[in-house]
């Protein structure tokens, strides 16, 4: 009874959040339902755990979720899933509370769920998934994860030999998880355009097995790409089950397994996420990549992730990243690096308000390669934001940037750095900033400000 009670509270909170917005409550049902019965998630019937995929790691979890979700519907699939992004116990308890009959009965054909990295022991304890694919570890989220290590060690607590793992075969950590799961199924990306190498001063990373430095082939993504350990041995699979080739930039298109597929976005850490979710619908999920490649026609990514704005005559490029991040951060920097014509940087990093003590976090900056950018014909930078402008442009001064080409701005009011766009000569515009500030400036264009 106690799961029924925690069960139909669920089920009304959730229907009154939706009376008043559909686009919240992703996790407030299912945190009442888990305060009456603990083991809420535990007592749903019907789930076959071989149908349960969870999908993890520091970046690219929620694109790729959105991927498999959309690939699986649109061959006819049943799923549930929790594409608002909610990735905690509370998250995925709501959507199986809100999917669910009145009495706990689940019938769908597969479970897609975002986990997250941290909180993943704490989930599987109530829903032993037998799939999972894991997208990388990196350094995110100090406070909360500490250093990519940590992160392992938490996995380290759930993979076990009934399990299947999808890994990125491109990164060290992630992918020396083989040893202890049942079956390994690799994808990866191979070279193209926009990869990339770095000298011999730029640091690398330690050898997830023997702790001696790593070498890379080359990136394709920050801290991505054919490795191999000289003192060991550890390296990448030569030629991973899954792997993403044939990338063309000026058709985007690309192939896995011969088949063309059109690329919806053509950003370099997208190539991943297409070949993880590939992976998994081919090997859990049975849906070929023939069948597959016809959902790419029509996908469509988390909203805020990448987006073009028209301001005026000018071009806004808006690339969302984490805020604590230095991976997230040096692709969109390598991104805009790319684009050799003229162009004005706009940079509005903040403190992080994660929890108590809020901080600014500024040293991941330091962990990125700036030079391409500034090498790449930028006009102008803005640094904006209350509390972290300064810092920002101090990294950019560090780099070799003059303070004459800097402006700073020590608050995010929205028409000041319209007002500051308006100033550029270029018509091509790059914005790196925090979606609460973006989704101000979109209102701002759309409200007829231009």
């Amino acid at each position: 009874m106690k799961f029924y009670f925690a069960l139909w509270l669920a089920k009304i909170i959730g229907a009154a959040i939706n009376l008043v917005s559909r686009d919240r409550g992703t996790n407030l049902p299912g945190e009442k339902a888990l305060v009456v019965d603990p083991n809420f998630v535990k007592n749903f019937k019907n789930i076959d755990y071989s149908k349960v995929v969870f999908i993890t790691g520091t970046n690219g979890k929620s694109s790729t979720t959105n991927l498999v979700a959309h690939i699986l519907k649109e061959n006819g699939k049943k799923i549930i899933s929790n594409l608002e992004g909610a990735n905690l116990l509370s998250g995925i308890a709501t959507i199986l509370a809100k999917e669910s009959t009145l009495t706990g009965k689940l019938k769908v054909d597969y479970y897609i769920f975002e986990t997250d990295e941290r909180y993943l022991p704490l989930v599987y304890e109530q829903l032993p998934a037998e799939n999972m694919l894991i997208t990388n570890l990196q350094k995110d989220q100090v406070q909360r994860n500490g250093d990519p290590d940590f992160i392992y060690r938490k996995l380290k607590e759930v993979i076990n030999p009934q399990m299947t793992l999808i890994l990125n075969n491109e990164e060290p950590r992630s992918r020396s998880f083989e040893e202890i799961a049942g079956r390994s199924v690799y994808y990866g990306v191979q070279h193209h355009d926009e990869s990339f190498t770095k000298g011999s001063d730029y640091p690398t990373q330690a050898c997830p097995k023997c702790h001696h430095d790593l070498s890379f082939d080359y990136y394709n993504v920050d801290s991505i790409g054919p490795f191999y350990c000289a003192h060991c041995g550890y390296a990448s699979e030569k030629t991973p089950e899954y792997v993403v080739t044939d990338i063309n930039f000026t058709e985007k298109t690309f192939r896995l397994k011969g088949v063309k597929c059109n690329m919806p976005y053509d950003l370099p850490f997208m190539f991943y996420n297409y070949a993880g979710a590939l992976a998994i619908c081919q090997e859990i999920c049975d849906i070929s990549p023939e069948q597959a490649a016809q959902a790419f026609n029509n996908f469509k990514n988390i909203g805020g992730r990448f987006e073009v704005l028209k301001y005026k005559a000018k071009t806004i490029k808006y690339m969302r990243i984490k805020q604590e991040n230095p991976d997230t951060l040096q692709s969109a920097l390598n991104i805009m690096a790319s684009d050799q014509e003229e162009k004005m940087v706009a940079l509005g990093l903040y403190t992080l308000v994660d929890f108590v003590p809020h901080y600014a976090n500024t040293f991941y900056a330091f962990d990125c390669d700036f030079k391409p950018l500034i090498d790449s014909k930028v006009e102008r930078y803005l640094c904006f934001s209350e509390h972290v402008s300064y810092d920002t442009a101090n990294r950019l001064i560090y780099e070799g940037v003059a303070k004459a080409d800097i402006t700073i701005m020590d608050s995010d009011n929205i028409k000041e750095i319209f007002a500051e766009i308006d100033k550029a000569k270029t018509n091509n515009i790059y914005l790196i900033t925090w979606i609460s500030t973006f989704e101000k400036m979109k209102k701002f264009i759309e409200g007829g400000q231009n």
